[in-house]
C-alpha cells in the first residue's frame, strides 16, 4: 500500500479549521490564497498540502460557469459536470452567492451514487457525503465550498494546514495590491501560487515585501485506477477518493517523495 499523508468563522459554519488566525507578527508562514471551488480537483489540495496557512479568497468577484460552482466527475457515459445553481446575477462577490433550496443537492447525491457506488471506496465516504447533500442546509456557495474543502483536507487527506477566510483580515486596495495587503496581514513569508496567476502577480513587489514567491506545478501526476477510460486528471478529488481511498495522498503529493 502506498504511504498515507502524515499531515493531518466567517466561513458561515465551516468549523473544520476555518477560524481566526494567529497574529501575523508571531510567524512568517507558507501561505496560499485561492477562491473556494466546488469539490475541487486534486491539484487544489496539492497546494493546500504545500502550505501551513490557506486563505479562502471569497470576498472577490464571482465568476459564473467557473470552478466556483461546478466540477467534473467520471461516468460510464464520459465526463459529466456537477453544477450548483447560483442564478444569473454576476455582480456580486463569491461570499454573497446565496443557494436555492436543496433539490440540486439531492440531484448531485443521486448522480454521485450512480457514478461511483461500484467503486472500491465509495462506502468509506458515503456517510460524510450523505450528510453534506441530504442532511445539511447550505445558505451560501462559500459555506458549502469551504466546508467540503476543509473536511476533505483534514479528515480524509490528513493535511495539517490551518484555514482562514479573507474576510477576517479586511484587506485594502484593488487587484494585486489587495492580495499583497492580505499576505502582509496573515504574516506570509512564502506565497505559493497556482501557475495561472503568472500574469497577475507582481514578483518584484513581493520581493520588496520580503515574501518569497513559489509557483505550483501540476505536472507529473501519476494515473490511478479509474474506470471508464481514457484516464482523466481534471476531475473532482472525489473521483480519486472513491477509487483509491486512503492511498489518495500518494497520488496527489506522495509520489514526489519516492
Amino acid at each position: 500500500m502506498h504511504r498515507r499523508g502524515s499531515d493531518a468563522s466567517s466561513a458561515q459554519g465551516a468549523h473544520h479549521g476555518v477560524g481566526p488566525a494567529e497574529p501575523a507578527s508571531l510567524t512568517r508562514r507558507r501561505v496560499a490564497v485561492l477562491q473556494s471551488n466546488y469539490i475541487p480537483w486534486k491539484g487544489y489540495f496539492d497546494i493546500i498540502h504545500d502550505v501551513d496557512f490557506f486563505v479562502f479568497y471569497d470576498d472577490v468577484q464571482y465568476t459564473k460557469n467557473d470552478w466556483r460552482n461546478r466540477n467534473r466527475i467520471k461516468t460510464a457515459n464520459g465526463v459529466q459536470w456537477l453544477t450548483v445553481p447560483t442564478g444569473s446575477d454576476i455582480d456580486r462577490r463569491i461570499c454573497d452567492v446565496v443557494l436555492p433550496a436543496e433539490r440540486w443537492a439531492q440531484k448531485h447525491w443521486k448522480t454521485l451514487q450512480q457514478a461511483y457506488s461500484h467503486t472500491p471506496h465509495f462506502p468509506r465516504y458515503e456517510s460524510f457525503l450523505r450528510n453534506v447533500y441530504l442532511e445539511r442546509h447550505w445558505e451560501s456557495l462559500s459555506q458549502l465550498n469551504q466546508y467540503l474543502i476543509t473536511a476533505i483536507a483534514h479528515e480524509h487527506l490528513h493535511i495539517a494546514a490551518q484555514f482562514a477566510d479573507s474576510r477576517e483580515f479586511q484587506a485594502q486596495g484593488s487587484k494585486f495590491d489587495r492580495l499583497a495587503d492580505l499576505l502582509t496581514k496573515v504574516g506570509a513569508g512564502v506565497y505559493v501560487s497556482g501557475p495561472s496567476a503568472r500574469g497577475y502577480i507582481e514578483p518584484s513587489k513581493l520581493s520588496e515585501m520580503g515574501i518569497d514567491l513559489v509557483y505550483k506545478s501540476y505536472d507529473g501526476y501519476p494515473e490511478y485506477p479509474q474506470p471508464f477510460p481514457p484516464f482523466e486528471h481534471a476531475v473532482s478529488v472525489l473521483d480519486l477518493l472513491f477509487n483509491v481511498g486512503p492511498d489518495a495522498p500518494f497520488y496527489i503529493w506522495g509520489w514526489r517523495e519516492q
